[in-house]
């Protein structure tokens, strides 16, 4: 006999479980989706396991084989110095990768926090809080990311903290939004009467209500962060050689495009590849989670 204390937790995993599996179904409704996915899943894959995938050592300098065509010994030729590209490549894709999820992670979490502060705080810290978030925006991007690493130098870190700082407000706004809609809503003001706490209420009833919108955004920034983290890179504001990065790569084969075109062509793919992937899955979770693009409503 089932107790009466077991049946809300029963209730509770059905409907998740309901939840998922109808998520699941119109995922793979979604083509393009899917091969966001599996695109994204092949990256991932070829980034964690980049050890066992090189076939040389990406920082090492060889005399011989300077910009060297593709061949069996270099599958996508040799740089300047006469390091394996695809080696470089591969392991290369670790830092982009890394600062996305960093930085996109720090953002999504204080951005939550600070949102949920502003849309259900008193009206004085609401303001101040979307003060300076407009003061953070106001910034252009690349400026305020050059003057940041200028200071704080060229590293992973600096590139981790420049992108999450400027992601916040974005996430904050997308959270503050949602919040201060439901705050005056009726079920609010049931849930408050019947004893509700706050933490209670942003819990089962804001954040649940957010986390459609904010994976949309954080599958959509993905492609830009690691634009991003090229760009400066590719500015000679990334990390420092010999690390190979994408970025990097693709300055030294703008540098020697002359003498050999492999190096744009085997830095270029990648980067346009991930901007695919994550577009394709961000366009899918969208379809799924906005009821005005549902197709099975």
């Amino acid at each position: 006999m089932v107790s009466i204390g077991a049946i809300p937790s029963e209730v509770n995993d059905a409907i998740g479980t309901g939840v998922f599996r109808t998520f699941l179904r119109q995922f793979r409704k979604n083509h393009l989706g899917m091969v966001g996915a599996v695109l994204v899943v092949l990256i991932a894959g070829i980034v964690l396991f980049a050890p066992l995938l090189v076939t040389h050592d990406p920082t090492r300098i060889m005399v011989g084989p300077r910009l060297a065509d593709p061949s069996l010994d270099f599958l996508l030729g040799t740089d300047q110095m006469g390091r394996d590209t695809f080696s470089r490549v591969v392991v290369g894709g670790r830092i982009p990768l890394l600062v996305a999820f960093a930085s996109l992670g720090i953002a999504l979490a204080v951005g939550v926090v600070l949102g949920l502060i502003a849309g259900f705080g008193p009206r004085w810290l609401d303001n101040m809080l979307l003060l300076i978030f407009d003061t953070i925006r106001s910034f252009p991007g690349i400026i305020f990311a050059l003057a940041i690493i200028a200071l704080l130098g060229p590293s992973v870190a600096s590139i981790i903290f420049v992108i999450a700082i400027t992601s916040v407000p974005i996430y904050a706004r997308v959270v503050r939004t949602q919040a201060e809609a439901l705050r005056s809503s009726e079920y609010i003001a049931a849930e408050r009467s019947i004893g509700a706490g706050t933490t209670r209420i942003l819990g089962v009833h804001v954040l649940p209500n957010v986390i459609g919108p904010l994976l949309i955004l954080v599958s959509m920034d993905v492609p830009a962060v690691i634009a991003w983290e090229a760009g400066l890179s590719f500015l000679g504001m990334g990390v420092r050689p010999p690390t190979p990065d994408w970025g990097s790569i693709l300055n030294d084969g703008y540098s020697y495009i002359n003498q050999s075109p492999w190096l744009v062509i085997a830095s270029g793919i990648p980067m346009i590849l991930a901007t695919l992937a994550f577009t394709f899955l961000g366009e899918a979770l969208r379809d799924i989670f906005d009821p005005k693009l549902r197709k099975d409503l």
